[in-house]
């Protein structure tokens, strides 16, 4: 036990490159209030209108303006999306926890909304993270869970917004969006496209998916 422990601290040092928090690798609900209670300067991705930090051992596959495909050091994928039309709109956070899945929770930390929910899918796990109108998914084993959550966390809770970048990229087409639907607090409404894809992995099916979704594959 100590062992993990141990292990566990070394983890969270070299993601944060700072503060070590003590995270209990038993308790989802901990770890994320531990790391998102936390508010953090560190910065090294930048677009229009926002701006967060990619944890050490996280890499790009591929970005394009609000879409990114991320990959860790165990060889996971991360799917993010940052939705600055929700934000720009301050759209509700109308999610409702769901009995059936693995683990499902609203959160609130340092005025932020969101929510998380993991569902257990052919002995593997399905991740949605949406955390300050930015959503993350994933799809891992059980060993990788909590070293997934924790990475996503640690981007999460880095996100920072532009104001006057966002208002002079979408007030002036303000009329545009006004019919847009926001469901990005909807944890159902992409969750069974996601999971057809991730369970082909590289086939045709999800190499058209990530073409749909406007991010350039290439290996």
């Amino acid at each position: 036990m100590k062992k993990i422990i141990v292990l566990l601290s070394i983890v969270v040092v070299f993601i944060t490159g700072c503060s070590v928090y003590k995270l209990d690798d038993s308790n989802i609900s901990k770890n994320i209030k531990i790391i998102l209670s936390h508010g953090t300067k560190l910065h090294n991705v930048n677009y229009d209108g926002y701006k967060y930090y990619l944890p050490k051992g996280i890499s790009f596959i591929t970005k394009d303006d609000y879409n990114a495909l991320l990959k860790d050091g165990h060889n996971n994928k991360y799917y993010m999306y940052v939705d600055i039309i929700s934000y720009f709109h301050k759209a509700d956070n109308d999610y409702e926890p769901s009995d059936d899945s693995h683990y499902s929770k609203r959160l609130n930390y340092n005025n932020k909304d969101g929510y998380v929910q993991i569902d257990d899918v052919d002995g593997k796990y399905f991740v949605q993270f949406v955390y300050n109108y930015v959503k993350i998914e994933t799809y891992v084993s059980y060993n990788d869970l909590t070293f997934a959550i924790t990475n996503i966390c640690y981007i999460l809770r880095s996100v920072k917004y532009n104001d006057s970048v966002i208002e002079s990229l979408i007030g002036d087409n303000v009329l545009s969006y006004q019919e847009e639907d926001y469901s990005l607090f909807k944890a159902d409404s992409n969750k069974e496209t996601y999971m057809d894809v991730v369970k082909r992995n590289e086939s045709d099916e999800y190499n058209k998916f990530l073409e749909d979704e406007k991010i350039d594959l290439d290996y």
